[in-house]
């Protein structure tokens, strides 16, 4: 089951059961008025077949997507793939120490990536910073995690990073990762009653650059040298999330150190069995 958020016919936001090429606007009320009211239920996909669907819509270019997300907070964790761990140190020679330390260490990295004003949806615009001179997509499944720290679904997350920032100090990393702009989720949220195993969630990612593809790579949730549940369990610890999280898992996909994105290029993540979130790079 596929929920998502949209812009209507009459310009009002609302919540959406997407159903192939069709969306249908969900009818909310006093018991569920938003988004992540259905998240928090003890089954979403229960909740959301119980609401009263109003005619559908076909989805086509002039669809305008909005991030689902609501008034959660947006989580990342760092290092998690080898690939990840390799460019983290080729990044910051005064840092590689820690970075191959966190990668083999019982206590994950993570760390606070986004607002949801800083959050754009499906062929939204992302931003690259001005003061940086390297700056790469980071493509990641994203948990959807329940007030009660339930993984209730999934997303498609890009995590943007501007590597020069974070390679000359780590501590430059809030400056590296959160700006206007600097995370993606969507299109929707698949909903699951129980995860699918992780070797069937496969990522892709393709950087579009004047109509020319310039990189493309794969990973897979597989990869992942820690486990979802792990991840979210040290995010709870003496921390509480009232309207639920969302938590981008790291990346198995870096470009090679000679690629940085430019403005106009276009991003494209897929992952399988939940679909793909494309975005456009901005600056200034």
């Amino acid at each position: 089951m596929n929920v998502t958020k949209f812009v209507d016919e009459s310009g009002a936001p609302r919540v959406g059961l997407v159903q192939g090429d069709l969306i249908y606007p969900l009818v909310l009320g006093e018991r569920y008025r938003t988004l992540a009211d259905l998240l928090a239920a003890e089954s979403p996909t229960k909740a959301i077949a119980a609401l009263t669907k109003e005619d559908p819509l076909t989805i086509d270019h002039q669809t305008k997507w909005l991030p689902p997300i609501d008034h959660q907070e947006v989580w990342a964790a760092g290092v998690t793939y080898k690939r990840s761990q390799t460019a983290r140190m080729e990044e910051s020679e005064a840092a590689a120490s820690c970075y191959d330390r966190v990668y083999q260490a019982d206590r994950p990295e993570l760390f606070f990536k986004a607002t949801p004003h800083r959050v754009s949806g499906h062929n939204g615009p992302l931003r690259i910073r001005i003061d940086a001179k390297w700056n790469v997509p980071e493509p990641e499944v994203t948990l959807v995690l329940s007030p009660q720290l339930k993984i209730v679904g999934l997303t498609i997350g890009n995590d943007m990073s501007s590597r020069d920032i974070e390679g000359d100090n780590p501590l430059y990393l809030p400056q590296a990762k959160c700006y206007d702009q600097c995370a993606g989720l969507g299109p929707w949220i698949t909903l699951y009653d129980s995860l699918p195993p992780v070797a069937e969630i496969t990522i892709d990612l393709k950087i579009i650059r004047d109509g020319s593809v310039v990189f493309e790579g794969q990973s897979g949730a597989d990869q992942m040298a820690r486990k979802f549940d792990d991840l979210v369990g040290w995010l709870g610890r003496d921390n509480s999330f009232p309207d639920g999280a969302f938590l981008m898992t790291g990346t198995g996909i870096v470009p090679s150190n000679e690629f940085t994105l430019a403005p106009g290029d276009v991003v494209d993540i897929s992952i399988a069995g939940v679909g793909t979130l494309s975005n456009t790079v901005v600056q200034g």
